[in-house]
């Protein structure tokens, strides 16, 4: 279908919408319903707020008991608990408090343990925060990383032992990952107990090759520097080994992994053996993947599952050992699509569990006792995710959700009980209990508030279609038209892009931010286009994948005739179409402004890369192959060589303290226009990260923006 504005329509008026409203009053955050943690009798869930830790049940929602009343323990009054979490007899609860970030997802934290039969408190280290403290499966240790080195605590005795003592900043990690990890594989707890507690497997990374960035921090009277090490593409990585500590004997084991050494090993886990250790192990380049199987105690090494791409291996989002001992669960697209197959440990015999021209999303629930698989999946449309159960013989599926739009669901442990949050583009979420079998229980929020406020300041106008490009490829938009609208009138059209490999910004779910922006500029009389072009994600691993060896080429194209394709409506002012994106959307806006000059009048880019040869290996390698083997795939779409096209207006925004896309990508941007003769727009956010937060920043940026689309376009 594709959508055209030709009907006459006239809104009512709706509350003005301002920035104040989107990024410091809150007038639109959305309500999450206090949905908690399973307990392992599936039937209970736990809860944590300011005044303990509660014990609920799943079918009325009631109290039943109280875990801890913070109020009643001794050294708890002064601390402000942040996360918590139980241990597997449910009789200790580990408690964190002084939480100090440090990328995307690490950080460090002050650790307690209390006791509920005793209703004591303890605070775990005197000797400094830790990260990523977690218990022995039996309760009777807690493991943690400090400065690059990991430890164990006896719970009975408080002895605390070293398991490393080789740590160091920018050398050696031990327990935890190095950035570009923590980044692209998205994984920061670098250890694992076996089931028995009696091992600990560990990464076990040197970064001594790596090189090192500089970052200056302002705001003293001489700037201080901070160094870490980021592996850019083509560059050294650091080298990972995963070793094996044996907590009887004090003894340890480094299993050969391969004789490669430029490898990944973005996973590691125990099985349900705990002798079995499963590694997984990739190329440098990302287009092959291995399962090894480790046997601790003779220390050999087999691979048990293999797979291969032409052009790159996805790190699989569920990778699952059964309790028989026997079967995992694995996520692959080795037919097409994302789906998950059941998989024998010991013989080559594999199962489709999924299946069907559609991209499984994730897995929300493994019932191994009734062997079902609860997931969500774009079964109807990349633009919506419904929930569906299949069976392990993948011979029966059923699909639970039925309201089109966006779900997602979280199940109590045994899948006796889910929480599914739904939404539309144009409805607030809605979370609802509900019985395995699809039966609602109860509303546990509706958002209704948000839903008035939505319609009150007429934030529900998101429409959706589809436009066909020159060569026959069908595009999946969303376009926001004035509030005013009148299709005898021209209006100024903002495209919002991102773009990026497997990413989906046209989908049929609830956004806040930016959105709320889209819509007030859709008040000022703006138009504001979305659409997912080649490269995206939620329409099988052909469409995704086409972009390999020679990323922004089609996604530029793509943004190029989309922006044709609305310019010829007759109710889009060809002359004055804008696009706007953040960090590979800036990237896109960037080379989109150059290389469509007669087309984009304006653009904004946040945190853009300007060249793949400034940013990490892992991501840019999976793409583009290192510069070595693919130097045309990184030069011949870089925003740096097309600085001399430069016609229109461009504002460029970048955060001095981006530790991902960094400011060095700006600054090379600005020489390269100077170098030019070209007039543009700059605003710096000094000691900002990537995402340009904290105090007043986001406020002022929107504000930065908004006013430069007044004055260009």
């Amino acid at each position: 279908m594709a959508f055209l504005a030709t009907t006459l329509v006239l809104s009512a008026q709706h509350k003005t919408i301002s920035i104040e409203d989107i990024w410091s009053k809150g007038t639109f955050a959305a309500q999450s319903a206090q949905t908690g943690r399973s307990m392992a009798d599936g039937q209970h869930y736990t809860l944590m707020d300011s005044h303990g830790i509660g014990k609920y049940s799943y079918r009325t929602g009631e109290k039943v008991a109280d875990l801890c009343r913070f109020s009643e323990v001794k050294g708890a009054e002064e601390l402000h608990f942040q996360s918590y979490e139980l241990d597997a007899a449910e009789q200790q609860i580990l408690l964190s408090a002084n939480f100090n970030a440090i990328y995307r997802y690490s950080g460090v934290s002050d650790y307690y343990v209390y006791d509920i039969a005793t209703g004591i408190l303890r605070k775990i280290s005197q000797s400094g925060k830790q990260k990523l403290t977690t218990f022995s499966p039996d309760g009777k240790y807690v493991a943690y990383v400090r400065d690059n080195n990991l430890y164990t605590l006896n719970l009975a005795t408080l002895k605390e032992e070293a398991v490393t003592t080789d740590g160091r900043t920018n050398h050696i990690i031990n327990g935890t990952t190095d950035w570009v990890y923590e980044e692209e594989f998205a994984i920061t707890r670098g250890f694992r107990w076996s089931p028995d507690s009696r091992r600990i497997a560990y990464y076990r990374f040197d970064e001594s090759k790596v090189k090192q960035y500089r970052m200056q921090m302002w705001g003293g009277l001489y700037p201080s520097d901070y160094e870490y090490k980021y592996p850019k593409a083509g560059e050294d990585n650091s080298k990972v080994e995963i070793v094996v500590y044996d907590m009887l004997h004090k003894s340890k084991i480094i299993p050969s992994l391969g004789s490669e050494n430029d490898q990944y090993l973005p996973r590691f886990q125990w099985t349900n053996d705990p002798l079995r250790l499963a590694v997984m192990r990739m190329n440098r380049l990302q287009n092959k993947m291995d399962l090894l199987m480790v046997e601790v105690e003779a220390n050999t090494v087999r691979r048990f599952y293999e797979e291969e791409d032409s052009a790159y291996v996805e790190v699989p989002s569920i990778w699952h050992f059964l309790q028989d001992g026997k079967h995992f669960l694995i996520s692959s697209e080795r037919d097409g699509y994302t789906h998950i197959y059941l998989c024998d440990i010991d013989s080559d015999k594999q199962i489709l569990v999924t299946s069907g021209a559609y991209d499984v999303a994730s897995v929300c629930g493994i019932d191994e006792k009734g062997k079902h698989l609860y997931y969500t999946a774009h079964k109807s449309s990349a633009l919506n995710t419904e929930l569906i159960v299949s069976d392990f013989s993948g011979k029966k599926n059923i699909q639970l959700s039925h309201a089109e739009g966006t779900h997602s669901a979280t199940f109590s442990n045994g899948c006796r009980y889910y929480i599914d949050v739904y939404s539309t583009a144009n409805s607030a979420p809605v979370t609802t209990l509900y019985e395995s079998k699809g039966k609602a229980i109860r509303t546990l929020e509706d958002n209704a508030d948000l839903q008035r406020k939505m319609d009150d300041y007429g934030a529900v106008r998101k429409q959706f279609g589809t436009l066909t490009t020159s060569n026959g490829t069908e595009l999946n938009y969303y376009v926001i038209l004035p509030e005013q609208y009148d299709p005898r009138k021209k209006y100024p059209l903002l495209f919002f892009v991102y773009g990026g490999p497997g990413s989906q910004q046209v989908v049929n779910a609830y956004r806040g931010g930016d959105h709320y922006w889209f819509h007030l500029l859709s008040q000022m009389g703006y138009a504001v286009a979305c659409f997912d072009g080649r490269g995206t994600g939620g329409r099988g691993a052909k469409f995704k994948k086409m972009t390999y060896k020679n990323l922004g080429a089609m996604e530029c194209e793509d943004a190029i005739e989309a922006a044709q394709w609305f310019g010829m409506q007759p109710w889009v002012d060809e002359s004055r179409i804008g696009i706007f994106g953040w960090s590979f959307g800036g990237y896109l806006s960037t080379l989109a402004l150059l290389k469509g000059n007669d087309v984009f009048k304006t653009a904004i880019a946040v945190a853009p890369v300007t060249t793949w040869r400034f940013y990490d290996n892992i991501y840019t390698e999976r793409f583009l192959q290192r510069p070595q083997d693919n130097p045309e795939g990184y030069d011949e779409n870089s925003p740096l060589n097309f600085a001399e096209r430069l016609k229109g207006n461009y504002l460029l925004i970048h955060g001095t303290g981006d530790d991902n896309v960094h400011f060095q990508n700006s600054a090379e941007m600005v020489s390269a226009l100077e170098a030019a003769g070209k007039h543009f727009e700059f605003r710096i956010y000094p000691n900002k990260n990537h995402s340009i937060y904290g105090g007043n920043a986001r406020q002022n940026l929107y504000e930065l923006m908004t006013d430069f689309l007044k004055r260009k376009l």
